[in-house]
């Protein structure tokens, strides 16, 4: 990032709160301490404000704040856009459904970083988190739980960045290759309002459906490596290297590894696959035949909707890396049926899936009610686990 005054106050005007004030920077508590010391009122969000109304007031706080800047060695900046929270407001109250705007203060530079990880985008707004500074953002949520992130544009006096945080069933975010890109927008909050509806949402409904896509197609292929592989053992009686097995009574063992892996797996098929489901209409597809296929999916996911209760429920009590090996792996073996069901039915999911992905000036639909929480990495087996190659 470039270099800025370790001790910064940022001004600008707001029709609500009048003369708005952001400190910034390294020594930001000394810039706050010279807000306070002129008269300005911290406010909610963590902007301090003074009253515009009464102009003789208004001299008499303006020469103070200049003269105690002076005294601490702060730099003021006037800021040639208004209050970025009322244009946070207004685009808020214009966007399709019901939405909220939140204005939050990044006092210090290095707070903007704590963005980056929920962020969820391939455009200018990232890089602009990652290289310019950003003291403030709004970030955007609707009833439906998308969240979205408005700053002013970097290096430019007018228009501002908007883009996308991922949905909460998802933590690595960077470099995502359905990442949706963000979107310059207008200083006006109808037009940008407009542009919101009508081009970044869409994008963002397409970009969420292939990505939670892409999740389940993904947990389905490293099921069927693993539950393939573990077929040829068993049937064999050796590894997939033509290494003969030591022991049969290792097949066991082989299974309960299987189960661990393959339900870390397929807890993001029953986390993404009901509300991928819901949006598949086989008889306006050019496949009506696969209706059977999808409730026999839908069906695989209900009945294991039990054991994802006991699984989270166990979130709470099991401590051990151990206990929760042992865990997964009796979930894993329980719910093979269903797994066997998704890898049976997989491509018609999948050009179903496809042939839904939403379009359109619309608005985000609410997920399903069965969504599952979100799993972590699924680990390498060892030689001795059903993943040998």
């Amino acid at each position: 990032m470039p270099p800025i005054p370790p001790t910064q106050i940022i001004l600008s005007t707001s029709r609500t709160h009048g003369l708005v004030a952001i400190p910034y920077g390294e020594e930001h508590r000394r810039a706050a301490r010279v807000l306070e010391e002129a008269g300005f009122q911290r406010i909610p969000g963590g902007a301090f404000t003074a009253p515009l109304a009464d102009w003789p007031a208004t001299r008499q706080m303006a020469s103070a704040l200049v003269h105690r800047a002076h005294e601490h060695g702060a730099t003021i900046t006037t800021s040639p856009r208004p209050y970025l929270a009322d244009f946070g407001e207004g685009l808020a109250a214009r966007l399709p459904g019901t939405w909220t705007a939140k204005l939050e203060v990044h006092y210090h530079p290095v707070v903007q970083e704590d963005l980056i990880g929920s962020l969820w985008d391939s455009g200018d707004l990232l890089q602009a988190l990652l290289h310019d500074h950003v003291p403030s953002a709004v970030v955007l949520k609707n009833s439906v739980g998308t969240e979205l992130l408005l700053i002013e544009r970097p290096g430019h006096s007018a228009g501002y960045l908007l883009g996308a945080f991922a949905t909460e069933e998802y933590d690595a975010n960077w470099e995502e290759p359905n990442a949706p890109r963000s979107i310059v927008l207008p200083a006006e909050p109808g037009r940008a309002a407009h542009v919101v509806a009508t081009t970044f949402l869409p994008e963002y409904s397409r970009c969420l459906h292939n990505r939670r896509l892409d999740t389940v197609l993904t947990a389905l292929e490293r099921i069927r490596s693993e539950h393939e592989t573990l077929q040829a053992i068993k049937e064999s009686g050796r590894y997939s290297d033509g290494v003969p097995l030591a022991d049969s009574r290792m097949i066991p063992e082989m299974e309960r590894t299987f189960g661990d892996y393959a339900w870390l797996s397929f807890r993001d098929v029953l986390e993404h696959g009901p509300v991928l489901l819901s949006r598949c209409r086989p008889a306006r597809s050019l496949w009506p035949q696969d209706a059977a296929a999808l409730e026999r999916l839908r069906t695989a996911l209900a009945d294991s909707q039990e054991i994802r209760a006991e699984d989270k429920a166990l979130s709470g009590v099991l401590f051990s890396v151990e206990g929760w090996k042992q865990a997964r792996s009796r979930f894993g073996l329980a719910a093979l049926p269903a797994m066997e069901t998704w890898l049976a039915d997989s491509k018609v999911f999948e050009r179903q899936a496809r042939a839904a992905v939403p379009g359109g000036p619309m608005a985000l639909s609410a997920p399903s009610p069965h969504l599952l929480t979100a799993r972590p990495a699924p680990p390498a087996l060892s030689r001795s686990s059903a993943a040998h190659r």
